[in-house]
């Protein structure tokens, strides 16, 4: 009877193993909402589609969390009362332990700022915002602004702060106000010739808010940046922006009054664009067969040692109307770290790299992420969805979350973290005390007895959790 046993289990692994064998083994974060609740609970799920891991949350989220190696949580939330709202308002950030206990939190939700959608969490600890910045009508005439229609009578420009969490203050800042360019007045400020300066955002570029407003009253959202990502190689950023349908890189490595000014920084060109795709007529470089993107979201750079290292790739909700697409594009960088430009020519590639396209239709959010083997895990927020596919378009893995729940439920994005991501020393943890002694050992032993999953469990990280696992437990905990 234990044969028989054996091979049953042997065949259901071997059958596990050649269902998933060309999906990316990880772990799965997301936080799905629905119009109906006021909070939201923050999901870790295994390939199996088994939820082994969940953080709860008072207040929605404002995009998708983070996992960072040592088991906590980056959350980005909606306050109650936001002083600026449209699509994808925030105000809030947390750093949440395994546990839930809540280590910090932070409002940006005042008369100028707003935090909403995204957040990056920084390699040094501290954490960029992505905020609204209030600019009244008079302001934006003053700069050369022509027309403000919305009924606030408000310019919500954009700017990102980098948060110090451990002393709570702003310790870099960039604004696209100090950025601008206008052709309309040479007796207001910042007045030249727009195609000639690509690294300046045109102030009259697209319109500001709207009445009826997202999703409900005026807003004054002109840029709606909706995704911030890092690269820490280039030191330098990327954002999305959906209602001006580009991406813009800028300067990470300048001082804060560097950053408000055209020099300075690795670039030497302070808080200038120094690269922009996607819709050169923003710029007057092209026409709209140039235009490629149609209200973006989730660019983000493709890490190194992964296959496309250093690319970007992104989310086009609009990429042959009605259907959606994600597109990863080669930047033309050059030996320097700097963009290449032609001359009088818009910024390259003209084409994409690699792209996914399916007959699928996103008209709000959305994400994609390159994984180590090179695959993408997309996410479409609307429906909820989750799936993986390879290089040829070969959809490998499908996840759907609250189809049997009753409730419309929708995942802004999500990310899928390698089995080994969690630092050693928070492996075996299994109460998340810090210690590891014979409570995490009791704890571990109840798992397996149950058939339960923890990640926190696979001490020697071979994506199972067994009498192994307790045996390197033990002797890590006996060790002198």
């Amino acid at each position: 009877m234990f044969l028989i046993a054996r091979k049953i289990i042997f065949i259901i692994m071997l059958l596990m193993f050649s269902l998933h064998a060309e999906v990316f083994e990880g772990y799965t974060l997301f936080t799905p909402i629905t119009l109906f609740q006021t909070g939201a609970i923050t999901h870790l799920m295994n390939t199996n589609e088994e939820i082994i891991h969940t953080w709860s949350h008072e207040r929605g989220p404002a995009s998708m969390p983070y996992l960072l190696p040592d088991s906590s949580i980056i959350y980005p939330y909606r306050v109650e009362f936001p002083t600026m709202e449209s699509g994808g308002v925030g105000g809030g950030v947390q750093k949440l332990t395994w546990d839930g206990t809540i280590i910090w939190d932070y409002v940006f939700s005042d008369d100028i700022y707003q935090h909403h959608h995204d957040v990056e969490p920084l390699p040094s600890g501290n954490i960029l915002i992505i905020v609204w910045e209030n600019k009244s009508a008079e302001d934006a005439y003053a700069m050369g602004r022509q027309v403000i229609e919305n009924a606030l009578n408000q310019m919500w420009s954009t700017a990102i702060l980098e948060l110090e969490p451990e002393s709570g203050e702003i310790v870099w800042e960039w604004h696209l106000w100090d950025h601008l360019i206008q052709d309309i007045d040479a007796e207001l400020p910042n007045y030249g010739v727009i195609s000639e300066h690509p690294e300046l955002f045109d102030i009259n570029c697209g319109v500001v808010g709207t009445t009826a407003g997202e999703p409900g009253g005026a807003t004054g959202d002109w840029i709606h940046i909706n995704a911030v990502d890092y690269n820490p190689d280039l030191d330098q950023i990327v954002i999305s922006s959906r209602r001006q349908e580009e991406i813009f890189i800028i300067d990470h490595s300048t001082t804060t009054a560097a950053s408000a000014s055209h020099t300075g920084g690795n670039s030497g060109k302070g808080g200038d664009l120094l690269y922009r795709w996607g819709n050169p007529q923003n710029y007057d470089r092209g026409t709209s067969a140039d235009k490629i993107l149609g209200i973006p979201h989730s660019v983000n750079w493709i890490p190194s040692g992964y296959p496309g290292a250093g690319h970007l790739i992104l989310f086009n909700n609009i990429h042959d109307e009605p259907f959606a697409a994600v597109l990863e594009i080669i930047t033309p960088i050059d030996t320097f770290n700097d963009y290449i430009l032609p001359e009088d020519e818009p910024y390259e590639p003209e084409s994409w790299e690699w792209i996914y396209m399916d007959g699928f239709m996103a008209p709000l959010q959305g994400g994609a992420f390159r994984l180590p083997n090179g695959n993408t895990l997309i996410t479409l927020a609307v429906e909820a969805e989750i799936f993986e596919v390879d290089m040829d378009g070969n959809k490998l893995w499908t996840y759907i979350y609250g189809e049997n729940l009753g409730d419309n439920y929708a995942i802004s994005r999500s990310q899928k973290y390698s089995m080994d991501y969690l630092e050693p020393t928070t492996v075996g943890d299994i109460n998340s005390d810090g210690v590891l002694n014979v409570l995490d050992i009791v704890s571990l032993v109840n798992i397996i007895l149950f058939g339960e999953t923890d990640p926190l469990g696979d001490v020697n990280l071979d994506g199972d959790i067994n009498v192994l696992d307790v045996v390197i437990l033990v002797n890590i905990i006996l060790a002198p």
